[in-house]
């Protein structure tokens, strides 16, 4: 049966409010797809189902869409093993960039001057190849690569570690915000404020939609750190800065578990130009050079 938007977006919303976790939510999808969460859309008390529809009428508004697990328009990539992490992503922007190719970056929110220039490079590299800089709109390491894709004509996809009631184009975003070059992602309910737990669930979308993963600064501990091991987990390509002496130390354990070392923006374009198998590959299948 088809739904229209507004009553996808009713069943999201329903789905948040009586299944509340992820893997619940993605349960319900496998065994019964959208028609499982109608049916709990109809179970809702009557006070209940007239907050989800005033709510989704709003976000309907605002031309925020919502695609599901099992939908055509899911992104394969973020299917691993079977189940996702995200059975709900609700976008708005251009959602064709949930199926181009992409690259995720992530990094401290408080880099090193030498951390925002090399991030600056590496999202200015991964452009120039119409691939999309996939980041998490944090300041520092996010906001630097997000600006150099979109300041050099490039696209964006911007994921989220809260929900849409909470997102606001930035101040240093104005200017060169472009909905037909940005896709925001989230897959939180759209009250969800930020929560430590939803920034580290976040970084997974990152690395899953993307091709690979950039690390430029990750600390010893800390998000940063456990995106580049859950993307070296998956199978992913982890392309992780190596600045010689001043190597963050996030970085080394890193590079110990098996990242390939990046020590120039040429070094990296030359990667990306082969454009790298999403799936594991070996060191000796990558131009790395000297």
């Amino acid at each position: 049966m088809e739904y229209s938007e507004v009553e996808r977006l009713r069943f999201s919303l329903a789905a948040f409010a009586a299944l509340g976790t992820p893997s619940k939510i993605d349960g319900r999808l496998r065994e019964g797809g959208v028609a499982g969460l109608y049916a709990l859309y109809e179970r809702l008390s009557a006070h209940d189902r007239k907050e989800v529809d005033a709510k989704a009428s709003v976000l309907a508004a605002k031309d925020i869409r919502v695609t599901f697990r099992g939908d055509d328009a899911y992104p394969d990539s973020l299917l691993y093993k079977q189940r996702s992490s995200a059975p709900i992503l609700y976008h708005w922007g251009n959602s064709d960039l949930l199926h181009l190719d992409g690259v995720g970056m992530c990094g401290s929110r408080s880099a090193s001057d030498l951390g925002l220039k090399a991030a600056e490079a590496c999202g200015l590299e991964v452009s120039a190849r119409q691939m999309s800089v996939i980041s998490g709109y944090a300041k520092g390491v996010d906001t630097v690569t997000h600006l150099a894709a979109l300041n050099s004509g490039g696209s964006t996809v911007i994921v989220l570690a809260e929900g849409f009631d909470h997102f606001r184009i930035k101040k240093n975003f104005r200017d060169s915000f472009d909905p037909d070059k940005v896709l925001v992602v989230s897959q939180f309910s759209p009250s969800q404020p930020w929560l430590a737990y939803a920034a580290m669930a976040r970084n997974k979308v990152i690395f899953g939609l993307g091709r690979a993963l950039v690390v430029v600064e990750a600390g010893e501990k800390g998000g940063t750190l456990a995106a580049g091991e859950g993307a070296l987990r998956m199978g992913k390509p982890v392309f992780v800065l190596n600045f010689g002496s001043e190597t963050p130390p996030g970085n080394k354990i890193l590079l110990e578990k098996g990242g390939y070392p990046i020590t120039s923006r040429e070094q990296l374009g030359e990667i990306l130009d082969k454009r790298p198998s999403p799936n594991r590959v070996t060191q000796q299948e990558l131009p790395l050079g000297n």
